[in-house]
Order: C-alpha cells, then sequence, then structure tokens
C-alpha cells in the first residue's frame, strides 16, 4: 500500500524505519504551490528517490587501517591521552594534539572506504567524526550518542550496527545516515545541520539550519574542519 506524507519527514522515518519496516523514500516538490511530498511509492515520474532502504550491514571482509590498530590500548584511549593528562596545559594540549593526529592517520582507511562505499567525500566523513568524537570510538555523550560518529541507539539500530563502540560498525553506519541526509537536503550546511539536530528540525525551520546555537556552532566547527581537511 503507498503511503504520502505532506509535511515533517519524522512521522515518514518512523513510519518506514522503526520496527523493522523499511522501504525506498520518494520525494515530489509540487512546482505550484511548493508542498513537499514524500512517499514510498511514487505514482507518477516527479518523485524521485532521496533515500533508498538500508540493506543489512554487511562487515566488510577487509578493512584497511593507517596503521597498526591500536584498540583497547589505553595509552590511546584510556589513561593516556583521552584521559588525565600532563598538569602543564601545553603539554596537555600538545598530547591532546598528538592523539588527534595519530588517531586520524590510523582511520583514514577505514574512513576513506566507508566514504568511497556511501558516495561521500572523505574530508567531510573526517570533519564530522573529528566534531563528534576526535577519533574517540569509545566516545559516549551525556545524551547516550555513542562512538567515533556518536551514534544515538536508535539511530544505530536503524542502520543495523550490531555495536557502536566498533569504528567499523560505527563509521559504516554513521556514513549511511550522512549520505542519506545529503540526499534528502542535497546540501552540504543542511544536512550536517540534521545530523546534530534531527532532520525533522530543519524541516520545521524552513530548510534551514535551525536557530540552535548547539546547532549553529556545530555546523561551523564541522565546516571549519571540511575546509581545513579537503
Amino acid at each position: 500500500m503507498s503511503r504520502v506524507f505532506r509535511g515533517l519527514p519524522l512521522a515518514l522515518l518512523t513510519c518506514f524505519m522503526s520496527h523493522g519496516v523499511q522501504a525506498d523514500v520518494y520525494k515530489y516538490i509540487n512546482p505550484v504551490n511548493g508542498h513537499v511530498e514524500y512517499t514510498d511509492k511514487p505514482n507518477h515520474k516527479g518523485f524521485h528517490r532521496i533515500i533508498e532502504t538500508p540493506e543489512p550491514f554487511t562487515r566488510p571482509a577487509k578493512v584497511t587501517f593507517g596503521g597498526k590498530s591500536t584498540l583497547g590500548n589505553k595509552s590511546l584511549f584510556g589513561g593516556g591521552l583521552f584521559g588525565s593528562a600532563p598538569a602543564n596545559n601545553n603539554a596537555k594540549s600538545a598530547a591532546r594534539h598528538a592523539a588527534l593526529e595519530r588517531n586520524r592517520s590510523q582511520y583514514a582507511g577505514l574512513i576513506a572506504e566507508a566514504a568511497n562505499r556511501h558516495g561521500l567525500d572523505p574530508a567531510l566523513l573526517h570533519a564530522v567524526i573529528r566534531a563528534e568524537s576526535s577519533y574517540n570510538p569509545g566516545a559516549v555523550s551525556n545524551k547516550g550518542a555513542i562512538g567515533m560518529m556518536q551514534l544515538m541507539p536508535a539511530t544505530a539500530a536503524r542502520y543495523g550496527v550490531q555495536d557502536p563502540y566498533d569504528p567499523v560498525d560505527n563509521v559504516y553506519g554513521g556514513a549511511r545516515y550522512l549520505s542519506d541526509l545529503l540526499g534528502m537536503f542535497s546540501d552540504v550546511p543542511l544536512a550536517v545541520a540534521a545530523y546534530n539536530a534531527g532532520e525533522n528540525n530543519v524541516i520545521k525551520y524552513g530548510h534551514r539550519i535551525p536557530p540552535f546555537q548547539e546547532t549553529q556552532n556545530y555546523v561551523s566547527r564541522v565546516l571549519g574542519y571540511y575546509n581545513r581537511f579537503d
């Protein structure tokens, strides 16, 4: 049965993607009145697909890391560089910067492969990861977001991420989500804003960056990293 939604995509995404029910999502903008329609079964050629049904996550047989894996090594993720730090502020800053560069190099291969698989610019994926977790696979936010791309449990489940602490699972799931947002908005700043505040809020505020200070700061930070990494 075809379902058409006019208005916010939250209901659409909930209907299509929760509780195991999934479908491709198509969008149509009425040229007369500007109304936006979403459906899982388009009835004319004016609709175009913006979200493809997420396939069950298949872990790549081989993932290329930029260097030797150091997962679980406390010198990287425990009390060394992401935990307690030298008392001297300069030393602390230098240590954190060294950790960032080491982790960025370590996961460069994984990020490049995930970006290629989901049609993303690797620099954009790097920028989001840098802003979200500083490449820390063990990061957990006070809202419950987990891992390198800070996936919320519902998003992880939606994209079939089995272990959000696992860098491969997390980055591939987050890359797919970011790719879907770019397909929905066709605009990098809006997709980045939606990654932070949710696609519902971007639509609610007229396809503009929501007026939340956190989101506006986040978009500015991600775009700054994007320009730097590009």
